[in-house]
């Protein structure tokens, strides 16, 4: 008997069975002793912009329960990646803070630093779209002051209230557990597009940002708005910007999905072999400074993580350099048990009344507790401060210190009084006036979500427009739930039509109406372009250093000029690799031998930062007759990769189908063996350029001569 049932797309018919089941519209939200919640949207504040309050029992049960969902592994950046050094201070930077690592021109404090992806478990791959966290231990005289930041400068969310919606939203979904370390699926998309304050967000982790080539060249953003204090009690306010030497630069999609399963690890392997090799990663310090009166007079609020301070209105001023020169000793020991808490500052630092930033500051030490075993994960070596402990806490799990005396009380005459207050020398929080209403609320000004996100996608080159649709359009297209994809569609109609177009295209829909705002006539913005939101504006100072490069190896190749050129490469800070089809030794045309150290299926094309096709007729034919050889060319090639092609070299490009096409075409190179010399500098600037993506024109230059 023939089957007529259809197939049945069990995902579509659980979302409609909820959709439709009656006690989905009579079910009130209530918290966990099932007391009806009124607000779930924001936290309780004194006033509309004032600070958090300490009576939030909603928030304080809410996040509470999040933090302690999982043990031991963290919930968020659980895959990371870390590395000892120091910060060093341009100069004395006490007009505006009496911080300790800002106290005195090249004054050096010993720094730890973790890198992470956000969403994924701690095995999973490095190189999955997603935001990644920066963030930085400063070991003071003074205490420790963890600055936990981003490679991004904004935030999906805009009070803490919400951050365990979007993360369980974002998180494998719970009833099948996948998809591990992405976003694209239902509950993230759902989630987001029912709370337009994500849409600047979503255009950063859709850009290249999402893809960093490396945690060596991406930035870091302290994201919130901080205050800086000085001797005097003065107090302005600050963002924090890291900013690499090495450049900002990103793989392609194509590229990092191939890279993951060639190379898990490769974003920590990148990073310890760095510094193994002695090419310690560098990046700027910079800080926005503005004043309250300043912040007052902006199109946004500074206290709204989801927005940023264009560079155009508030320049960066550099303050020092951070330099990593040390790997772990221990992974589990230091980059597993580091714990870096945002509650963790100096004096000379202190808080905004950002909502975000508020909860961030209960959440971190909440964490810690449960996830390195109780209240003492302090003591732990990686997280003991260098300043002497002082206090009269005691006893807790894991406790090492011995505490000798019988007082741990204070005020206290047993003990002579020690330890006592500190007082002026002490930290104390800004004394920031409030008298408002209590409010579950937020400013006016948080309610318009779209005009950075517009700021954003307008201020990118074509290429990483393209890149931004796509994205979008992959993301979307493995959402099962037609209505989540037509409602985020709707939603970047605001940011840009001519993306929510693409988008539309790339899902074989038609454009909908734009979502209604919230806010329908917003402040005009300041600032319509800012180039410094291009990846593309920091190329870095270090031209190739640290770049990997793969020669391709075979008998009979031409020897003398492989020496030459790989001479010239490593002279400039590359690093080169002898590619074969297997590794081991490999005997030139002129007798000499050459050792290939990675092989074309063990080491692919997408793990490389250039290629070089060797001359030498019998080793083109073995490497034109090997099945890896042509992959390996086009993936070069498809991904914008630089290649130098020496003489009997330029048959493997006309088998790839790659032809070298105009003199403006400074990404293949043509020579002749005996020329390696004379091209090696030309190589070397095109690798420096980092990717080809259109093997034509700069799309910067463009971009600059339509701003200008």
């Amino acid at each position: 008997m023939e089957n007529t049932r259809k197939p049945i797309n069990t995902k579509r018919a659980l979302n409609e069975k909820c959709a439709t089941a009656p006690e989905a519209t009579s079910q009130v939200l209530t918290t966990n002793q099932g007391v009806p919640i009124s607000d779930n949207q924001h936290s309780l504040k004194a006033g509309l912009r004032g600070p958090s309050l300490l009576e939030d029992f909603i928030l304080r049960e809410k996040i509470t329960h999040f933090d302690h969902e999982r043990i031991p592994e963290r919930i968020v950046h659980a895959r990371g990646s870390g590395a000892h050094g120091y910060f060093e201070a341009y100069d004395a930077f006490t007009k505006h803070t009496r911080a300790a690592p800002f106290a005195e021109k090249g004054k050096v404090t010993p720094v730890f630093v973790r890198f992470s992806t956000v969403l994924g478990e701690r095995g999973s791959k490095d190189t999955a779209r997603d935001a990644r966290g920066f963030a930085v231990k400063f070991y003071t005289e003074e205490g420790n002051w963890d600055l936990v930041g981003n490679n991004i400068p904004v935030f999906f969310i805009q009070d803490a209230i919400k951050f365990p919606d979007l993360v369980h939203a974002a998180k494998p979904e719970p009833h099948h557990g996948m998809p591990q370390a992405a976003a694209a699926h239902d509950t993230f998309w759902d989630f987001v597009s029912l709370m337009p304050e994500s849409t600047h967000m979503l255009l950063w982790v859709m850009s290249d940002r999402g893809i960093p080539r490396s945690y060596r060249m991406m930035q870091g953003f302290g994201v919130h708005t901080f205050r800086l204090v000085n001797e005097q009690g003065a107090s302005v306010f600050c963002k924090f910007h890291w900013r690499p030497f090495l450049g900002t630069h990103a793989l392609v999609w194509d590229e990092a999905v191939k890279i993951s399963g060639a190379d898990p690890d490769f974003h920590r392997r990148d990073l310890w072999e760095a510094i193994a090799a002695g090419e310690f990663p560098e990046w700027e310090l910079g800080l926005q400074i503005f004043t309250e009166e300043q912040a007052e007079s902006f199109s946004f609020d500074v206290l709204d993580a989801t927005k940023l301070i264009p560079e155009e209105l508030v320049p960066l001023t550099p303050v020092g350099r951070m330099v990593l020169n040390r790997n772990p000793e221990n992974f589990f020991a230091e980059t597993e048990q580091v714990a870096f808490c945002a509650a963790h500052i100096i004096p000379g630092i202190d808080f905004s009344n950002d909502p975000l930033l508020a909860g961030r500051i209960h959440s971190y030490v909440d964490t810690q507790i449960s996830r390195l075993g109780g209240p003492n994960f302090h003591e732990i070596p990686v997280n003991a401060p260098l300043a002497a402990v002082r206090n009269n806490q005691r006893d807790g799990m894991h406790r090492q210190a011995i505490n000798p005396g019988q007082v741990a009380y204070e005020p206290n005459s047993l003990a002579g009084g020690c330890p006592f207050q500190a007082g002026a020398a002490g930290f104390a929080s800004f004394p920031q006036t409030t008298a408002e209403d209590k409010v579950r609320g937020k400013p006016e000004k948080f309610n318009e979500h779209y005009a950075q996100a517009t700021l954003f996608f307008n201020s990118q080159t074509a290429v990483e427009k393209k890149h931004i649709a796509a994205a979008f359009a992959f993301e979307l297209s493995m959402v099962a739930v037609a209505d989540i994809r037509q409602r985020m569609v709707s939603s970047l109609v605001n940011v840009s039509p001519e993306l929510a177009a693409d988008v539309a295209a790339g899902l074989g829909m038609a454009v909908p109406l734009a979502m209604p705002k919230v806010c329908r006539d917003p402040v005009a913005p300041e600032i319509t372009v800012s180039l410094p939101l291009s990846l593309m504006a920091l190329p870095g100072e270090c031209g190739i250093r640290t770049r990997q490069v793969a020669i391709l190896v075979e008998h009979g190749v031409h020897h003398a000029s492989l020496v030459t050129l790989s001479t010239a490469l490593v002279d400039a800070g590359a690093v080169v690799h002898f590619v074969g089809p297997r590794i081991g030794l490999f005997t030139g045309a002129n007798g000499a031998d050459i050792t290939a150290n990675k092989s074309m299926q063990n080491s692919p094309s997408v793990l490389f930062d250039a290629l070089v096709l060797p001359d030498g007729s019998e080793a083109i034919q073995a490497l034109a007759d090997n099945v890896d050889t042509m992959p390996f060319i086009k993936d070069a090639f498809r991904h914008g990769k630089a290649i130098l092609a020496f003489s009997a070299g330029q048959e493997l490009l006309d088998m790839a189908g790659i032809e070298p096409t105009t003199d403006k075409d400074k990404s293949i190179l043509l020579a002749e063996s005996t020329d390696a010399a004379e091209i090696a500098s030309a190589f070397i600037k095109a690798i420096a350029a980092h990717r080809h993506p259109t093997r034509a024109k700069n799309q910067r230059d463009e971009m600059l001569k339509s701003a200008s």
